[in-house]
C-alpha cells in the first residue's frame, strides 16, 4: 500500500510540473497560480521525502 501512495503523489507531483509549465509558458503568466501551484508541488515532494 505504501508504494501505491508513494506512485499517486508522484503523479501529482508530476501533474502540478505540468501545470506550472503551461502557466509559465503564457504570455501573461499569473504569478499567484503559479505561487500556488509551487506551493503545492513544495508540499507533496516533502510528504514524498518522509516517505
Amino acid at each position: 500500500m505504501e508504494s501505491s501512495h508513494i506512485s499517486a503523489l508522484q503523479l501529482k507531483h508530476a501533474g502540478i510540473e505540468r501545470q506550472l509549465h503551461d502557466e509559465m509558458s503564457r504570455p501573461m503568466p499569473d504569478a499567484a497560480v503559479i505561487q500556488a501551484l509551487k506551493k503545492r508541488k513544495l508540499r507533496i515532494k516533502e510528504e514524498l521525502v518522509r516517505h
